[in-house]
């Protein structure tokens, strides 16, 4: 007898360690982020994507605020072609990581996606920043 959660077989290991590769390559979460920013020089640009006003009420420290409506090809060039870009919203009811993400995906840029956004920085118990 099957419960549930038996119901449906799980996956076979080689299949579930490439689904969370995978997944890993596409994001990282708040505590990561945190542990970098707070470390020295980080290895990622840190963009928050939310609109100016949300972004001077509170944002991540170091995080540089561009809308994913700005990102054009022009002002991405200020940065090398090899950077990775780590990208923020509001939090998970938002999809402006989604479409930040696949903006810059179509711009030729590596970017991943920072699970929670400010919702998650917050749970963390994280300091913000304010101001433009």
């Amino acid at each position: 007898m099957s419960s549930l959660v038996s119901e449906i077989p799980a996956a076979d290991p080689a299949l579930v360690g490439a689904h969370y590769a995978a997944r890993l390559s596409f994001e990282t979460d708040c505590w990561d982020v945190h542990e970098v920013m707070s470390g020295g020089e980080p290895d990622f640009v840190l963009l928050d994507v939310r609109g100016p006003k949300l972004f001077e009420k509170a944002h991540v420290p170091g995080a540089i605020n561009l809308p994913h409506g700005k990102m054009t090809e022009r002002k991405m060039a200020e940065w090398s072609a090899d950077t990775l870009f780590v990208v923020y919203c509001a939090g998970p009811h938002c999809n402006g990581t989604d479409r930040a993400a696949l903006r810059l995906s179509r711009l030729g840029r590596r970017v991943k996606v920072m699970i929670g956004g400010m919702t998650g920085w917050a749970d963390e118990g994280f300091e913000v920043a304010t101001g433009p």
